[in-house]
């Protein structure tokens, strides 16, 4: 019998892993899953047949990891986050199954090439940037370490938004990843729940109700779906539930509306429904837009608190013992009003007095901060918030009240330090702190990196910090190895393996074996050997989809990210002018060949990073057609950069660009990606960067900049772009050409306004850093001109990067935060 009482059926044998039984399962699934027949088969009826094939020795890993779980009625990690950027799963569930190489046989014993199926495998829209992408690392690592966990968030039927540049300007269009469906996922109509939104609170019509026992009556309601994916671990010891909810209208069409001649109207509902799974981050420059942002982030942390709650009565029986079941993530501030939403279900719906439910709720809850832009730390107008979730509000106001008066009565506050920790801010606008909501309601809060851990306790929550100083720690990101560097590096990855052995793909710190070969002639030979095929296929694949010409033998020289003023893409492409003068003024230099390539989406309403893609477009322009530096310099937009991109340009680069200013990046996890694949890092001091720089030893980074504690000394005591513009010949011949219009002649002023913004204020150091990032690059320069040096370093940085795994960081959020054992 099982938990349920059920009686237990016997287990299926297990699947046969070699290429004879994989060729006749796929055959077998095209005919009677597919409905063809091996010859008249196109290549997505291919990849559909291997992606089941697949899946089914992921589902049977995936059962038994269930049926464990249950059996050890152990704690549970659920890991709620906005993003999961986790890209193509077709050749990571197949390595991570140990099953690739056999797949590959089998397939071509078929007539079909892995690689083209493979690419056309489309990436799952469910992110943007850093956020998503560690949130996929650490669902891999979780399943790995053999922690027990569910990632939640929103199953984005267009995700963020495909990018495509048209005359330089980025352009959004529908990114439409589900259109032929998917797969990997599997609808649970069963666990579906309603989600409310505005209404009225009314007293509890329960004669034994608390005081603080109130009744919901919500004005509208929608349906949260689940969509499960499976999410294997290395070497399937483990298969976790990634669990997204798609919205759904309770009806999905007003039919006396309809019949009535409104056709439209009838739809109104379906169509409000639909909106809070359609798009990521929709803009909020509009109250409208702000709006569905609050919508969707309360659909998603509501259904999954409700989905929590759910399995843990279902198991466990008594509330009152969810934090000992139940470890809850939230990732960044964007689930944050899941701690509210807790404390209704517990105040509500359990009938739990206040204070129980409030530590409930504190036991139950860790928030990781990714963040120390104020603007980032999200805040909702009140009227707005009471309006959509008003017995929200009600628990805000309350916890709030506790909050200040436990504030208050440790006798350390003044009333600016009050206002601090208070959840509603009072200056301007009254808005609520999700931020300070999340940091309250939580019993641990990290950081991500050693330097953000400390600029958060002196900066954004250094009041809290006083009121709670044990609560702040730190836990330094990491990458999942497996897909960023065994999977998209297979040369270097079998080139490892060559020299050091299999320990590394279970112990990434075994890496460090490879030290060794750093300075071995034959080895460097091989490695450079590797780096330039890399670089041979990006050329490739960049003269198909932007019909761009570069030069392999160059350095690639590469930034992508997020487009943001803070992670300063505007300081590389005022560099990149720079260079170009010099290149021109001075041919007779021995000027190393560099390819600069850019990638990464702007937000559709931050104009500024927007015209930074387009200046670096029109820079390419120039630089590109000029007979002057043919050879020497190349600049080139990559639109559309996502984690398939990635895979390409990351092992294929040369030089890694990170370079934020001081104190703004959070910790960065392209920076590790890099370096593991052999990169070498220019950046600031910043985020994970200071870390790994004690990893890979100062000799193997190259660092330029003001310190965090420089950048805050200098807005603090006052700093003059001006006078700093005055004393750099070439950072001001770069600016006045990009201001005049020497590269956007069909519009002299397109960057007058951008560039005046440097020279009025320069909040992110762009002046103050150009001379120091300029002679950097004249130091990266001289290391390439010795390739025996380069490749040195190169290496060292590979086989350094171990203790940079997201298995690493997860271990010790399970040792320190979930209490979970590993």
């Amino acid at each position: 019998m099982n938990l349920k009482g059920q009686t237990t059926l016997p287990k299926p044998a297990p699947r046969q892993v070699d290429p004879q039984v994989l060729a006749h399962e796929i055959v077998e699934r095209l005919t009677y899953r597919i409905g063809k027949n091996a010859t008249a088969a196109k290549p997505h009826d291919w990849l559909h047949a291997v992606i089941l094939a697949i899946r089914d020795r992921v589902i049977d890993a995936w059962i038994a990891s269930t049926e464990k779980t249950y059996e050890q009625q152990g704690r549970r990690v659920y890991y709620l986050s906005l993003e999961f950027l986790i890209g193509r799963l077709m050749r990571d569930a197949a390595s991570n199954m140990e099953m690739l190489d056999d797949m590959q046989a089998a397939l071509s014993s078929l007539g079909v090439d892995i690689d083209i199926i493979a690419a056309l495998e489309p990436d799952a829209a469910l992110g943007n940037g850093g956020l998503g992408r560690l949130a996929a690392c650490f669902m891999e690592s979780m399943a790995t370490v053999d922690v027990p966990a569910y990632g939640y968030g929103i199953r984005y039927v267009n995700g963020m938004f495909r990018q495509e540049i048209s005359d330089g300007w980025q352009v959004e269009l529908p990114e439409t990843w589900l259109t032929h469906g998917n797969p990997w996922e599997f609808e649970r109509r069963e666990a579906s729940y309603e989600i409310g939104f505005g209404g009225r609170v009314d007293p509890s019509e329960n004669e034994d109700a608390s005081q603080h026992q109130m009744r919901w009556r919500p004005a509208e309601r929608v349906i949260a779906t689940p969509y499960d994916t499976p999410i294997a671990g290395w070497r399937g010891k483990r298969v976790n539930t990634l669990r997204l909810w798609e919205a759904q209208p309770i009806d999905p069409i007003l039919l006396d509306r309809f019949n009535a001649g409104d056709h439209l109207g009838a739809l109104t509902e379906s169509n409000r429904a639909e909106a809070l799974t359609r798009v990521l981050y929709p803009a909020d420059s509009s109250p409208a837009g702000q709006e569905l942002r609050l919508r969707q982030e309360y659909f998603f942390s509501s259904a999954s608190l409700q989905d929590i709650v759910r399995r843990h009565i279902q198991y466990f029986g008594d509330i009152r013992t969810l934090p000992d079941k139940a470890a809850i993530q939230l990732n960044d501030t964007h689930p944050a009003v899941a701690v509210a939403e807790l404390m209704r279900i517990l105040l509500d719906n359990h009938g739990v007095d206040f204070d129980e439910a409030w530590d409930i709720t504190r036991r139950t809850f860790s928030y990781t901060n990714h963040t120390l832009l104020p603007e980032a730390l999200e805040s909702w107008p009140v009227p707005l918030f009471e309006r959509l979730l008003p017995r929200h509000m009600q628990i805000v106001y309350a916890v709030n009240s506790r909050l200040l008066g436990e504030a208050r009565r440790s006798g350390q506050f003044d009333d600016r330090a009050i206002g601090a920790i208070s959840l509603i801010d009072e200056g301007g606008e009254r808005r609520v702190r999700m931020g300070n909501l999340a940091f309250a309601g939580s019993h641990s809060v990290n950081g991500v990196s050693a330097l953000h851990t400390e600029l958060m306790k002196e900066t954004v929550f250094a009041d809290f910090h006083r009121l709670y100083p044990a609560r702040i720690n730190n836990k330094t990101n990491g990458v999942t190895f497996r897909r960023w560097l065994m999977q998209c590096n297979h040369g270097l990855f079998e080139l490892v393996r060559e020299a050091i052995g299999d320990r590394f793909m279970d112990d990434p710190e075994a890496l460090r074996e490879l030290d060794r070969f750093a300075d071995d002639s034959a080895f460097q030979e091989k490695f450079l050997a590797v780096k330039r095929a890399n670089k041979v296929a990006l050329a490739d694949l960049l003269r198909q989809r932007v019909n761009a010409r570069i030069d392999p033998s160059a350095l690639f020289d590469i930034q992508i990210k997020r487009i943001h003023e803070y992670k300063r893409q505007l300081l590389n492409i005022i560099e990149a002018v720079s260079l170009y003068d010099q290149i021109r003024s001075h041919p007779e230099k021995d000027w190393v060949p560099r390819v600069k390539l850019f990638g990464g989406k702007a937000a559709p309403s931050y104009h500024n990073a927007k015209l930074i893609i387009k200046l670096a477009g029109d820079v390419a322009r120039a630089v590109n057609h000029d007979p002057a530096v043919q050879g020497l310099l190349k600049v080139q937009f990559v639109p559309n950069y996502n984690v398939s991109l990635a895979e390409m340009m990351i092992p294929a680069a040369d030089l890694s660009e990170q370079i934020s200013t001081a104190g703004m990046e959070a910790s960065g996890t392209g920076n590790m990606k890099f370096a593991v694949n052999g990169a070498l890092t220019i950046g600031t001091l910043d985020g994970a960067n200071v870390e790994m720089r004690d990893h890979v030893g100062e000799e193997n980074i190259v660092i330029f900049g003001l310190t965090a504690a420089q950048v805050n000394e200098r807005r603090a005591h006052g700093y003059d772009p001006r006078e700093v513009i005055g004393q750099s010949r070439e950072l001001g011949q770069a600016l006045d050409a990009i201001a005049s219009g020497v590269f956007s002649p069909d519009d002299p002023g397109r960057y007058r306004d951008l560039v005046q913004g440097i020279y009025d204020h320069d909040w992110f150091m762009v002046a103050a850093d150009f001379d120091s990032y300029s002679a950097a690059q004249r130091r990266v320069d001289g290391i390439w001109h010795d390739q025996a040096l380069w490749a040195s370093k190169a290496i060292h940085n590979v086989a350094r990067m171990g203790w940079f795994s997201s298995d690493r960081t997860i271990r010790e959020y399970a040792t320190d935060i979930w209490k979970v054992p590993v």
